[in-house]
């Protein structure tokens, strides 16, 4: 894979076949798709059948999408087992009922997740990283605490990673994420309950289908650590292996090209142009994601009794946290 290689001429717009795959994919991600995800023709047609049939016989499952793209993307996270994939469905559907402001609603013309993505507090790159990855670029100082709400922020996030997900290439490549944490402060921390916020990390990594690969942190403020230190307790060990935090911005470059990045951190691509192209990319899929909102789950007993038993496992840890949440300061 180059670096170079900017996202423009992918078709986002295509239509999927509900009852026939058609590949658009390139050799070398098929490559990938095979050795990482056990992914192959015959498999892969195997697979989307049982979902559907699956999808079908499950009275507690209404108008959840069908599509090869939105299948597709539950399989490859949990490299085609089609018990596991069902598992993810039920938790994704979950996780949008038992958080709905966060979670539901995901338009991208809600004035406020409008200007979060124009402000570039989060946004996509339209290069892709050498291993073929989009990288998912988070500019904390860009988002402003009094202004902006736990939601908002939640939903500036959830339309990112819905839209990357309509992209097959992406969903077998996975993501890359930068994020500069300058200028984040106690108003930041404090927008969440700690008893939320370590739900809504644990059942996000369990229940979004996504592959993250990286995490590049830069200028993470020392007092900030411990706060750090706990939300990389509530991921899995994988997911804490792929955290970075580096001392500086040229010591991320040693990690993740440089053109990745917009011009004002070392890269080519001004931020102003690549919010714009990523505004255009996010606009193609707004109806997709409006969507979502149609699909129930009427039924989540077992998967809240699991739930339920993680989070008395991590309770003592959260009461610990309340206390430090409410004395935080930040020079």
């Amino acid at each position: 894979m180059t670096t170079t290689r900017v996202i423009m001429s992918y078709p986002w717009g295509q239509k999927c076949n509900k009852d026939s795959y058609i590949c658009t994919l390139a050799a070398e991600v098929l490559g990938v798709a095979k050795s990482e995800l056990r992914e192959d023709e015959s498999g892969r047609a195997q697979a989307l059948m049982q979902l559907r049939e699956w999808i079908k016989k499950n009275y507690d499952i209404h108008h959840c999408r069908t599509d090869d793209s939105f299948l597709l993307r539950f399989l490859r996270v949990k490299k085609f087992s089609v018990p596991m994939a069902q598992t993810t469905i039920l938790k994704y559907l979950n996780l949008r009922q038992t958080f709905p402001h966060l979670c539901m609603g995901l338009d991208f013309l809600n004035p406020s997740v409008k200007q979060l993505i124009e402000s570039g507090y989060i946004f996509a790159s339209p290069i892709r990283d050498s291993q073929g990855r989009r990288v998912i670029i988070g500019i904390a100082n860009n988002f402003n605490p009094y202004k902006y709400s736990n939601e908002d922020m939640a939903k500036a996030h959830l339309v990112t990673y819905e839209t990357l997900l309509e992209d097959e290439e992406s969903q077998i490549m996975g993501f890359t994420h930068f994020g500069d944490l300058k200028g984040v402060s106690a108003a930041h921390i404090t927008l969440w309950g700690p008893t939320e916020f370590a739900t809504v990390i644990k059942w996000g990594e369990q229940s979004i289908p996504m592959r993250h690969k990286e995490i590049h942190l830069i200028n993470v403020p020392a007092a900030l650590r411990y706060v750090y230190d706990f939300a990389r307790t509530r991921f899995s060990p994988k997911m804490r292996s792929r955290f970075t935090v580096h001392s500086s911005l040229e010591d991320c470059h040693t990690k993740l090209d440089p053109k990745v990045l917009p011009k004002e951190y070392g890269g080519v691509i001004p931020m102003s142009d690549m919010i714009d192209m990523w505004k255009k990319e996010v606009a193609s899929k707004r109806e997709k994601l409006l969507s979502l909102d149609k699909m129930k789950l009427l039924n989540n007993k077992n998967i809240s009794a699991h739930n339920q038993l993680n989070n008395a496992k991590n309770k003592s840890e959260i009461m610990n946290l309340t206390g430090s949440f409410k004395k935080l300061e930040v020079d």
